[in-house]
């Protein structure tokens, strides 16, 4: 798989932030998580069609917040809502991709892939319970494996994010503990660490901060090349992060099962199967301006059809065609779209 270049991606983001968008442009604002592909499709698109995308990353919280204010086209957002708020709000929902998240560390002496973890091990990790690297726990784990005598530092979000939604959402269904005293959200009570705002904060602050561990999406650690602890799954393998992995976490979803396709992904059963995978989603009001709505739709109509391969390229997960159908379908029947 083609690894794309996080500066350009970072350039797109501070153009998207600075630079007014044309009367042509469609304006959208969110999730960090899809970040990485927002930007490539909307290169792709751009040189396709003549139209751009103006996309500020700015985490889910805002991107729901903007859209609810009506300051953009679309908003996206990592946690799906759920369907008592999508009618108050006059919001429809889709997904646009499916990605992963991974738990990113920097330990001096231990490479990519190089430890693995247990779930309630992760939720004790950030419950600030396990604190040392050479602790029992990991060592148990991860025979052979030479471990520092060294302080844990834990990297949160330090924004409302859908990607935090879906680290605490997956410590929720592990740790009975975690469930009680933190619960999950885009934001919530951090015991220990420190913050980092977007995945693109997270990504540097474990690059940067020795002995520490963070959660980021997939893409990003790819991007700027962090090691990445592997996770057992429900089953109780270690699979690596990779489509075939995603894929298996993917498979048996019943995309219908929560309005607006709102389903969680975590800790799905599998030998295979990755137990942090997440759909990002798309946000777009009822009432919004139609022409405005149907340069959105467009977007991720052509998306849909024309960017499997690009999101393949940059460690996403495409849709199943029968989900993308079932999606049309919904824009035709809640926003009278056909394309």
């Amino acid at each position: 798989m083609k690894p794309i270049r996080f500066f350009a991606a970072a350039a797109f983001v501070a153009a998207s932030a600075i630079a007014p968008a044309s009367a042509a442009d469609i304006t959208g604002a969110g999730a960090t998580f899809p970040f990485p592909l927002y930007s490539k499709w909307a290169e792709a698109y751009k040189a396709a069609t003549g139209n751009g995308l103006n996309y500020q990353s700015i985490g889910s919280g805002g991107g729901i917040r903007q859209i609810k204010a009506k300051t953009v086209d679309f908003g996206a957002s990592d946690m799906p809502l759920k369907g008592e708020d999508l009618s108050k709000d006059g919001l429809i929902q889709f997904p646009s991709a499916m990605g992963a998240i991974v738990p990113a560390i920097n330990v001096a002496g231990v490479e990519a892939r190089g430890l693995k973890f247990t779930g309630p091990m992760l939720a004790d990790i950030y419950l600030g319970k396990i604190t040392k690297w050479n602790d029992k726990a990991i060592a148990d784990v991860n025979p052979g494996v030479k471990l520092p005598d060294a302080t844990i530092n834990v990297v949160y979000r330090s924004d409302g994010s859908g990607t935090s939604f879906v680290w605490t959402d997956y410590l929720s269904r592990v740790s009975d503990e975690w469930k009680a005293k933190i619960g999950s959200n885009t934001s919530v009570s951090w015991p220990v660490g420190i913050g980092g705002k977007g995945n693109e904060g997270v990504s540097a602050s474990v690059k940067q901060v020795a002995n520490s561990i963070g959660y980021v999406e997939y893409a990003y650690a790819k991007q700027n090349k962090l090691s990445y602890g592997l996770i057992q799954n429900k089953d109780g393998k270690f699979p690596a992060p990779e489509d075939k992995s995603f894929q298996a976490a993917a498979a048996n979803a019943d995309w219908t099962a929560a309005p607006g396709y709102g389903i969680i992904l975590n800790n799905q059963p599998g030998a295979d199967a990755w137990p942090i995978t997440s759909a990002t989603f798309i946000l777009i009001r009822k009432d919004g301006d139609a022409a405005k709505n149907a340069a959105a739709l467009k977007f991720f109509d052509w998306a849909y059809s024309n960017g499997d391969k690009i999101a393949a390229e940059l460690e996403y997960v495409p849709l199943p065609a029968t989900v993308k159908t079932q999606i049309r379908q919904t824009w035709a029947k809640e926003l009278k779209f056909t394309n």
